[in-house]
């Protein structure tokens, strides 16, 4: 008997926001690699179309769409757009996201706490939404929201992003219990600290008592590549995981269990 990959996403339509790079490129790279047509999305353009570029290079199938998730009527307009041009989308991965503050919670302006809340819930909220509505007109799909697992335990200085990754965990189950009936599983992955231009005033800080925050209580002692997220992404959108939702896959280095 033919063995069947349970991992093939050949024929599907995939979506995955912050894509230009970082976790999100990588992601992008590994559904394009095990058959998915990517549609790489981000704010800016250039970067969108260097990566599906590179995909395509690859042999892979890429197209780069701009949108700021934190603009409802851009999310509005991509999810038209996907619908008018391939009638149909397969999956979703929420992972462009917002930290413009880091320093104490009490100290967090009205400005740095809006961008957050607009980027990390509103954003992943109506992605979502919209997505899940798509799906469930062709039978179903399957959404993956990056979280962090400084939604589990928060982080320091980072309070406000830690609130609002941990809304994504809870925002994630409810998504999951009622799109289940639409044929739509919803799970996330929770990243410990990954080495990324989002995560760079960290990793690379000058100050060693910063730098050593990410790492001292990883057992792994060190930080994570964005490949290696992808990973875990691409089992969660996979038939591989077709009775998995409303699962958080922490992917850490063992962070967690201290």
């Amino acid at each position: 008997m033919p063995t069947v990959d349970p991992f093939d996403l050949s024929g599907k339509i995939a979506l995955v926001t912050g894509a230009s790079r970082g976790i999100g490129e990588s992601v992008a790279r590994m559904l394009a690699a095990h058959g998915a047509r990517v549609i790489v999305s981000s704010r800016k353009a250039d970067g969108c179309e260097s990566v599906a570029a590179a995909i395509r290079g690859d042999g892979g199938q890429a197209e780069a769409r701009v949108c700021h998730i934190g603009e409802p009527e851009q999310i509005r307009a991509l999810m038209m757009a996907i619908e008018a041009e391939h009638g149909r989308l397969d999956v979703l991965v929420n992972n462009a996201a917002a930290n413009p503050y880091f320093g104490p919670i009490v100290d967090t302006d009205l400005g740095a706490f809006q961008k957050t809340i607009d980027v990390n819930v509103r954003g992943y909220f109506f992605m979502s939404s919209l997505g899940a509505k798509l799906m469930a007109k062709h039978g179903g799909g399957a959404i993956v929201n990056v979280a962090s697992v400084n939604g589990i335990v928060p982080g320091h200085w980072q309070g406000v992003y830690s609130i609002t990754k941990a809304a994504i965990i809870g925002m994630t189950k409810a998504f999951a219990k009622e799109c289940a009936a639409m044929g739509v599983r919803v799970n996330a992955i929770a990243p410990g600290a990954t080495d990324t231009k989002f995560a760079a005033a960290l990793i690379h800080s000058q100050d060693e008592a910063v730098k050593r925050m990410t790492t001292t209580h990883v057992p792994m002692e060190r930080v994570a590549q964005p490949a290696e997220m992808a990973g875990a992404v691409l089992y969660l959108v996979s038939p591989a995981a077709s009775y998995t939702t409303g699962a958080c896959l922490v992917v850490d280095g063992g962070y967690l269990v201290g």
